[in-house]
């Protein structure tokens, strides 16, 4: 197997389609494939919605924090026995051609940080109960904040003003930055857009 062609300073992305329709069961992928692929800290992963004519549903993206990493896990990936599971990593892909090509798909739109909801990120681990809008920039990958219903042109949210993460926070790539939308909440506090569904995702993975 030879390894995948990279770019200095671009990280290797793993697109992977195993047939997950809901962004929940895509939020279980992600975290059954962080361990079965024994993916390292630092692992950015996000699910991407899927829209084709062969295709409706969800895939996800993998990204290792360096092409060794990545390289580990592609070798992982090949060797699980799961027959419907499509891969592509670079020009490589691995298993059916139609789960191949929507794999391809999110590896592409992560690369491109044009989308991508992310469920591991750096510093996810740190956004459990109430934070502050500060902790979210600081600790965490997360680029930005951004509040629904506010200008466009807007300044974020003052730092210190208080988020409830309710133990689910998924950022989304826009216009290359790992942005994060939030809503007004009670007492002048703010809180992720996106509610969880019915309750935290694998919290026992946390």
């Amino acid at each position: 197997m030879t390894a995948p062609r990279t770019v200095p300073g671009v990280r290797p992305v793993i697109g992977v389609d195993a047939g997950t329709a809901s962004l929940r069961e895509a939020d279980h992928l992600v975290h059954h494939l962080a361990d079965r692929l024994g993916l390292p800290a630092g692992t950015i992963a996000c699910t991407h919605l899927i829209r084709t004519d062969d295709r409706r549903g969800t895939a996800v993206s993998l990204v290792p924090p360096n092409a060794g990493a990545a390289e580990a896990a592609w070798r992982r990936l090949a060797a699980l026995d799961v027959p419907e599971l499509g891969a592509a990593l670079g020009d490589r892909t691995h298993g059916p051609l139609t789960a191949a090509r929507t794999a391809a798909l999110a590896a592409a739109e992560h690369t491109a940080r044009r989308g991508g909801r992310a469920v591991l990120y750096p510093g996810v681990e740190h956004l459990t109960g109430t934070v502050t809008a500060a902790d979210l920039l600081t600790l965490t990958a997360v680029d930005r904040l951004t509040v629904v219903g506010a200008p466009a042109d807007a300044p974020g949210p003052d730092p210190a003003t208080p988020v409830h993460t309710r133990d689910h926070v998924r950022p989304e790539w826009r216009d290359g930055r790992l942005t994060l939308a939030l809503v007004p909440a009670a007492g002048g506090t703010l809180a992720p857009f996106e509610v969880p569904e019915p309750t935290p995702c694998c919290a026992d993975h946390s």
